[in-house]
């Protein structure tokens, strides 16, 4: 039996730039987005007030998936995230298909976020003729450039553009909280009603019945796509072991408040049909009481938001496909790390993609933001089934005796990860049933299958030198399958590595 050359260092030249502070406002910034600043409102007209329940739900298993990544982050941190725990525990093959599908999920929300924050400024064009006069395609190059070159300063710059975006988020949604609450208790400047009486004079929880409310579960599910960003700061997070279970811990209580809360607040504020795709319902509430200032806000916190995703997007790309070009399995280029000790490869590749998709503003401005997005969905649930996948590999090495379990465990393992995969699936059914946008999405995936088998073929080649290079092999070796072996953990963050024992 061939002994399996070791893992590398994939974060030996990055710089461990990120502090405490910073990951927890990252994984604050990472559970809210433009899910809930704008697609709230469509979701909330067409569910009514059960989508509070299904932001809840898919909450939990976004929770099951953090405690899955968290686990394995104190088992070994790197800033490969799952793609590198996907290597370690099923081989270089599946690392490349969950690298990829990854990328092309970041890299298509990168172009839809640019689109985002076009539409976006230009909705300030009511108040401006010049802004007015910008064309949409240009809004959006301008926005990618300068994210590109905040990325490729310095991971601390990263950090704090992303602590900012959180903050300002938070404080708008806890202002809203604030606001909200008091109308509710003491009622409101224009003595509209409000309270719990709004959702059953105006059909109860389900007044479009269930399968609206279920249709809009694919929408919450990309809502919370980003959570797992968590899990990739850590190669360059100082004390990971510590600060990311602490980071994972307040996910629960942040998802409970700011989704849960905020779209039940909403709903005793204003009949769900008050609310619409084309606004922010923070800004229809507002609105509705003759704040009419809030909107200009409120829009700037919607494009800060967009952002911070685009931001994340650019940052997490880099690492992963840092990750993968240092086994093989990415170009070369992609591992280039420049003098402040970012993975300069990566983020330029995402950005390509980025201006390739600012085309689709100035051919399609109408469509650009639809098409990309649904692109965007197939990697997240891709991202996710990997992470479980993963984390189920690690216990089932763990209870034969293979590998040891930090103190840092993923609760009722493996029975979550396996009740996470049949939420995605249950997902992508609904998918599929959203037609025609959901369906073609699904079925776009049969053009990207071979191009990804393809893919594979061209690398395969690149991926046995690296790994003959690592044991000083010469000649043809079979190609390695790091799912044969494992690493037995002495504490966390330190193993000692040996073949499996099949």
């Amino acid at each position: 039996m061939t002994t399996p050359p070791p893992l590398v260092n994939e974060d030996e030249k990055l710089h461990k730039g990120l502090g405490a502070r910073q990951l927890q406002m990252i994984a604050i910034g990472s559970a809210i987005g433009t899910g809930l600043f704008l697609g709230a409102g469509g979701r909330l007209h067409d569910a009514g007030p059960s989508l509070a329940i299904v932001y809840a739900v898919c909450g939990f298993f976004g929770y099951l998936i953090l405690r899955a990544l968290g686990e394995l982050v104190v088992y070994r941190p790197s800033s490969g995230s799952f793609v590198s725990y996907i290597r370690e525990f099923y081989g270089e093959r599946s690392a490349y298909t969950a690298g990829w599908l990854y990328w092309l999920n970041w890299a298509m929300t990168a172009v839809a976020d640019a689109t985002a924050i076009a539409i976006y400024v230009a909705w300030f064009g009511q108040y401006s003729s010049f802004i007015a006069g910008i064309p949409q395609g240009v809004t959006a190059l301008v926005v990618v450039v300068l994210v590109l070159i905040m990325n490729l300063v310095s991971v601390k710059v990263f950090g704090e553009m992303e602590f900012w975006f959180a903050i300002i988020k938070v404080a708008a949604l806890v202002t809203f909280l604030v606001v909200g609450i008091c109308f509710v208790i003491f009622g409101t400047p224009t003595g509209q009603p409000t309270g719990f009486h709004l959702i059953s004079d105006n059909g109860g929880w389900l007044p479009n019945g269930v399968l609206p409310a279920l249709i809009v579960v694919q929408g919450v599910v990309f809502a919370y796509a980003g959570i797992e960003l968590v899990g990739t700061t850590a190669g360059e997070t100082k004390n990971a072991e510590t600060v990311v279970p602490k980071a994972v811990r307040t996910v629960m209580w942040r998802i409970a408040i700011f989704y849960v809360g905020s779209v039940v607040l909403l709903s005793i504020l204003l009949p769900h049909t008050a609310y619409s795709a084309d606004e922010s319902p923070f800004v229809t509430f507002f609105d509705s009481i003759g704040i009419s200032w809030t909107g200009p806000v409120m829009q700037l916190v919607v494009i800060t938001a967009a952002l911070s995703s685009l931001n994340a997007g650019m940052y997490s790309t880099g690492r992963i496909l840092h990750s993968m070009a240092v086994n093989g399995s990415a170009p070369k280029f992609a591992g280039t790390v420049n003098k402040a000790g970012v993975p300069s490869g990566g983020i330029w590749l995402t950005a390509v993609v980025g201006f390739i998709g600012v085309g689709l503003n100035f051919i399609v401005p109408a469509k650009a933001f639809e098409i990309v997005l649904n692109i965007a969905s197939i990697g997240t649930m891709a991202a996710w089934a990997a992470i479980v996948l993963a984390h189920a590999k690690f216990v089932s090495l763990a209870k034969k005796g293979l590998s040891t379990r930090p103190a840092y465990r993923a609760p009722f393992s493996p029975f979550m990860d396996w009740a996470v995969l049949v939420f995605i699936a249950v997902v992508l059914v609904l998918m599929a049933l959203d037609y025609p946008v959901g369906t073609y999405t699904l079925l776009s995936m049969l053009l990207l299958i071979p191009i990804l088998i393809g893919g594979w073929y061209a690398v395969r080649g690149r991926v046995r030198e690296i790994a003959a290079a690592r044991e000083g092999y010469t000649g043809a070796i079979p190609m390695v399958d790091t799912a044969n072996w494992t690493r037995r953990a002495s504490g966390a963050g330190s193993s000692v590595r040996r073949p499996r024992k099949d």
